[in-house]
């Protein structure tokens, strides 16, 4: 029937397959040195209000993630994370494989606070333990919750007593933006290096990574790591088309809307949703049968997790593709389900 498995899906929004059809016989440099590129970086400082941020290309999430981890870290240095957070549980060891650890601290909503950080130091207090350098934070978080600003600022202030970095994985920038208090310069002024995803919000691929400061280094990292895309041009035009006319917003807007008219027909069908998410990807628990019944239906969604013997936490995720109707559908074919116990 439909898939709510993920937000990416489909492949990608129209008008950055538009711009990429018309620049398809231009002929550019290579490596992210063409002009594409560098009118989608100065259209990305712009919106940051941060003209000195040094920015750069990359495909894909666990990429990003591993190349910055790796370029910022001496090697005896590790990363901070929630217990959910994607380079803990959902990189098959990127991270550990550039030889740093992450340390995961448990978190009840996917979120790392002040007190969580501070909880590590004296546990990582001499050369025989790895040194706490950097934390990790995701918004949107793996449990689709959300920073708000102040959030955010309390965790940069917790970071500079402690002589840590912040970095902020963006692969659900765009839900967080647009369901959150946070713009695009509180990010570049909160956080030491952040991306923002493109493959979770129109792109076919892509994701845009924002150091605040420059590092002039950081393009041998990309090399050393296979990461430097030869057709580099393909990545500025699409963040080009996405950034420069609002439509990366108006598609993060469209996902999170759908994503709570999930959220709220599930709870009107007496269904738990432990997970208060505001956006595009929501949580309900439902009886296995009623989960049987669905994806016999042909419905697709990741199972979470077990929450007892006899109930399942799902994930629900809405895309800037999905149509109102697939979201109707869902509703009324859940609530056709027999067992609601």
């Amino acid at each position: 029937m439909y898939s709510f498995r993920n937000d990416y899906s489909e492949g990608a929004h129209p008008k950055v397959l538009k711009a990429l059809t018309d620049t398809n016989f231009e002929q550019t440099r290579g490596y992210g040195l063409d002009p594409r590129c560098q009118k989608a970086r100065e259209l990305i400082r712009g919106l940051c209000a941060a003209p000195e941020a040094d920015v750069h290309f990359l495909v894909g999430g666990t990429q990003t993630n591993l190349l910055v981890i790796e370029a910022m870290l001496k090697p005896y240095e590790a990363v901070i994370a929630a217990h959910t957070g994607h380079v803990n549980v959902h990189e098959t060891g990127a991270i550990e494989g550039t030889g740093h650890k992450v340390i995961a601290v448990p978190s009840p909503d996917g979120k790392l606070t002040p007190a969580m950080i501070e909880s590590v130091p004296e546990l990582h207090s001499d050369e025989h333990q790895v040194k706490p350098a950097m934390a990790y934070v995701s918004n949107t978080t793996e449990t689709g919750t959300v920073y708000s600003k102040a959030e955010l600022t309390a965790l940069r202030q917790c970071c500079d007593e402690h002589g840590l970095l912040l970095f902020l994985d963006g692969a659900r920038l765009g839900s967080a933006l647009a369901c959150g208090d946070m713009t695009l310069p509180d990010y570049a002024a909160l956080a030491d290096v952040f991306y923002i995803g493109g493959t979770k919000n129109g792109a076919l691929f892509g994701e845009a990574l924002v150091f605040a400061k420059a590092r002039p280094d950081f393009r041998w990292h990309i090399k050393r790591r296979g990461a430097m895309f030869a057709k580099g041009r393909l990545l500025g035009v699409q963040f080009q088309a996405l950034l420069e006319d609002g439509t990366y917003l108006e598609a993060a807007r469209h996902a999170n809307a759908l994503a709570l008219r999930l959220r709220d027909g599930v709870a009107a069908l007496g269904y738990p949703l432990p997970v208060a998410s505001p956006s595009n990807q929501q949580f309900p628990v439902l009886p296995n049968e009623v989960i049987r019944q669905l994806q016999a239906m042909g419905y697709e969604f990741e199972v979470d997790h077990a929450v007892d013997a006899g109930h399942t936490m799902i994930r629900l995720v809405a895309s800037w593709a999905t149509p109102e109707q697939a979201v109707e559908d869902f509703l009324r074919d859940l609530a056709a389900c027999g067992n609601r116990s």
